[in-house]
């Protein structure tokens, strides 16, 4: 069974195709599209997400589910 991430059609937060490209959120587990991911990385926790990812793969946590959206 192939993995959601790769398999789905449009973004998890705006509904808009993923056909340009598909990233992950820092803050959760959705698919999102790029423009989404660039609104994202002007949310005022961004860096804390960032961070708080980072530490988990240090951690070797590599299914990290984030701080929230």
């Amino acid at each position: 069974m192939a993995d959601r991430f790769f398999t789905q059609a449009n973004c998890d937060r705006c509904g808009g195709s993923l056909i340009g490209g598909r990233t992950m959120s820092m803050f959760d587990t959705a698919t999102i599209c790029l423009a989404c991911k660039e609104k994202e990385r002007q949310h005022p926790d961004y860096q804390k997400a960032l961070e708080a990812d980072h530490e988990a793969i240090r951690r070797g946590d590599f299914n990290f589910k984030g701080i929230g959206w």
